[in-house]
């Protein structure tokens, strides 16, 4: 799939351009950055009284068209913030600077989101101006906390929830399983993150003067983090899987006629081998499995000292009805009975917990969403993928708006999202606009409940 630049609509390239020449890190950049990215996008809604608005946090872009009485009517959302680059020395271009590169286009946030959410808007604009009118209701809802959990937007959703009432959410952000065929995901993780602290001395402690005659916190917290799995990568916390369907033969079955190369997936990780759980596909222990993986450790350096405190910072990945709550209650009492002598060890859990959301394969959405990709990629096959991280938003959506949310992406997963040179296909952006007017035509045509 190659398109060159020129087939991108006209004025595309140089409002991406700025847009992802804003800095938007919701983890480290200042608010009038982020109140810059909020302030850019609603301009780009003029035509849909874009506004900015405030939360707790940064702000959220709001916006509408209404003008189709008797028409479904649906919320967009996606989001403005990205996240940081990482090591600079690992990019080849400058990551704010949007750059052209073959049949890519590279740049910090051009794939996740600010790629896919510019393309809707550029989409609408279009067809107000063949039309003189859109084919159902639309709102737009574009936060600037996705990237570290979207913190605020609860709160803020349950304040506006007349304001967003819609039939369905269509999820700008999200990804295509691979860039082989059209995807839609009908599955998200949930997720839990929390860190595992121990604590030894009140201070680090010269490693020669003390050595041997106290517990390392770091040593102490390998065995608490190994402790966490069995020697078949089966998570050994008792209570984790409560929650958990076994698979079914018809689900491994439907997963095993899934085409996929996993040499091919090893090769391209550039890994020696693929682990994790026993009993289970790479592809099924990917989508259906639920996951608890050591992110990183904080501690002492290279220096002769022994620290006085070691944290681990741990996640969880989500399925079916696994309750957060239980999860964090369960590795505590895990942790909890551990015997780790000469330390004290804490377990302190991040907030902004997420359970697994999902979306039935016949919902009257995805059928509209099938139909509109089988019209821009004739004679190719919609598979139907999970996405396996999270995206906070989804069941949020669903507890206070009753409406379902259809992850309708024209990202890939393999476009480096939250790596450095992180890019998006230069095609992807014109059949997604194409696509994006053919699933609205849809969904007015009834399919949205």
């Amino acid at each position: 799939m190659t398109a060159p630049v020129d087939t991108l609509p006209p004025g595309f390239l140089a409002a991406l351009t700025e847009y992802v020449a804003i800095p938007s890190d919701s983890r480290s950049a200042l608010p009038a950055t982020m109140r810059a990215a909020a302030d850019w996008l609603a301009a780009r809604l003029s035509w849909a009284a874009g506004r900015v608005e405030e939360t707790d946090g940064f702000p959220v872009v709001r916006g509408e068209w209404l003008g189709a009485p008797g028409a479904p009517t649906v919320l967009v959302y996606g989001h403005y913030d990205v996240q940081p680059t990482g090591d600079l020395a690992e990019w080849h271009t400058q990551p704010f600077e949007l750059v052209v590169d073959g049949d890519v286009l590279r740049g910090r946030g051009v794939t996740d989101d600010k790629g896919p959410v510019l393309l809707v808007l550029a989409m609408a604009e279009a067809l107000l101006a063949e039309r003189g009118a859109l084919p159902l209701n639309v709102r737009f809802l574009l936060e600037g906390e996705e990237e570290i959990g979207s913190p605020h937007l609860p709160g803020y959703v349950r304040a506006h929830a007349a304001e967003l009432a819609c039939d369905l959410v269509i999820s700008a952000d999200g990804a295509m399983w691979r860039p082989t065929e059209p995807s839609i995901s009908i599955a998200s993780k949930g997720l839990v993150a929390l860190d595992v602290e121990v604590t030894g001395a009140t201070e680090d402690l010269h490693s020669g003067r003390y050595g041997g005659t106290v517990a390392n916190p770091v040593h102490a917290l390998a065995t608490v983090l190994a402790s966490l799995h069995a020697a078949d990568g089966s998570v050994a916390v008792d209570g984790f899987l409560d929650g958990v369907d076994e698979l079914s033969a018809q689900r491994r079955a439907e997963i095993d006629a899934v085409a996929f190369d996993e040499e091919e997936y090893r090769a391209g990780l550039g890994v020696p081998e693929l682990v994790g759980e026993a009993g289970y596909s790479t592809l099924a222990r990917l989508w259906e499995r639920p996951t608890l993986e050591v992110n990183g450790i904080t501690a002492g350096g290279k220096y002769t000292v022994i620290p006085h405190r070691a944290t681990g910072h741990v996640s969880c990945r989500l399925v079916g009805q696994q309750d957060p709550e239980r999860v964090v209650a369960a590795i505590t009492a895990h942790v909890a009975g551990l015997d780790v002598p000469g330390v004290r060890v804490e377990v302190r859990a991040d907030p902004g917990r997420v359970p697994a959301y999902r979306i039935e394969p016949d919902h009257p959405a995805v059928l509209a969403a099938r139909a509109a990709l089988a019209e821009v990629y004739p004679g190719q096959e919609v598979l139907l993928a999970v996405i396996a991280g999270t995206l906070p938003a989804t069941t949020l959506f669903e507890e206070v708006l009753g409406a379902k949310t259809l992850f309708f992406s024209f990202a890939t997963a393999d476009e480096k999202h939250h790596a450095p040179n992180e890019f998006m296909r230069i095609a992807r952006i014109a059949e997604g606009m194409r696509a994006w007017a053919a699933l609205w035509d849809g969904l007015a045509a009834g399919g949205t409940r």
